[in-house]
């Protein structure tokens, strides 16, 4: 395990994810009772923008400046993101950052933590003894925040059902294992045996687009409930980044929900657009009844 998300952070993946999981949070929250937040693949909550340039041992290419970098450049963006980008400035600036760009980024954790309710709870998963560690450090003396080094495909089968009676599980895992669709569709299927009404979100790297149909494939094949899939392409089909694109499966999505997300992804792709052939859209796998 040599991953290291900090090169990544910011960067419009970081983005787009981050933007669906905080409506997805919003959307959650629109019911009083609270829900369990599980994410299997945590990473360190929060991370240092300058480190990224850096890098361990030489200077890298930021990724950031052409994902958050444009979002915080632009005028009147949409409510949702317009709520994403408080959450990254409130973020920056406890982190003792008063210059006028943007250098501490959050994750996952630390956003889902900021919208937590007092009847909430949440779990964070992180194996790497590094970023486990910054976790813990960061988050882990948080009120109903458990920080645990534990594979986070188990942890789903040792979690759920929950007490809370409602779920939201984040699979975002560094996709470097080449078991790792395999195991994405066993934590689903663990998720969905154990508690069917529990609402799942998988984040995915769109690098070939013939394995990612076959992951769809596979997925409607499972007798889902209710899955839409949003996506956010840089560049278009032919194009030779490494990274042209991501996208987010959400399974029991909340009502309505894929209808802001499919105006976020369309606003958000000529924002963040690497070279011709940029786009976003939302798709429905298996159709509501």
């Amino acid at each position: 395990m040599n991953y290291r998300h900090h090169f990544h952070a910011g960067n419009f993946a970081d983005v787009f994810k981050h933007v669906v999981l905080g409506r997805l949070i919003a959307y959650l929250q629109k019911k009083e009772k609270g829900f369990l937040y599980l994410d299997t693949h945590a990473g360190r909550g929060r991370y240092d923008l300058e480190r990224a340039e850096k890098g361990d041992s030489r200077a890298r290419v930021a990724e950031w400046p052409a994902g958050i970098g444009r979002l915080l450049t632009q005028v009147d963006p949409p409510p949702g993101v317009s709520a994403y980008l408080d959450l990254v400035r409130r973020c920056d600036r406890r982190s003792g950052n008063l210059g006028a760009n943007v250098r501490f980024y959050p994750g996952s954790p630390w956003l889902a933590k900021e919208g937590m309710r007092p009847q909430d709870r949440m779990v964070l998963c992180e194996l790497h003894p590094a970023e486990h560690a910054a976790l813990a450090a960061e988050l882990g003396r948080t009120p109903r925040v458990s920080v645990r080094d534990v594979n986070g495909y188990h942890a789903i089968r040792a979690l759920l059902p929950c007490p809370e009676k409602r779920a939201l599980v984040l699979i975002d895992p560094p996709f470097e294992d080449a078991n790792e669709w395999a195991s994405i569709l066993a934590g689903l299927s663990d998720a969905m045996q154990r508690m069917p009404s529990c609402t799942v979100a998988i984040w995915y790297p769109l690098t070939q687009r013939a394995r990612v149909d076959s992951f769809f494939a596979e997925l409607q094949g499972s007798d889902l409930p209710a899955t839409w899939v949003a996506e956010l392409s840089v560049a278009g089909p032919g194009s030779t980044l490494s990274l042209r694109g991501c996208g987010i499966v959400v399974v029991n999505p909340p009502w309505q929900l894929d209808l802001e997300v499919s105006q976020l992804a369309a606003w958000l792709a000529p924002v963040l657009a690497q070279e011709v052939g940029a786009s976003g859209e939302l798709i429905w796998l298996v159709r509501e009844t």
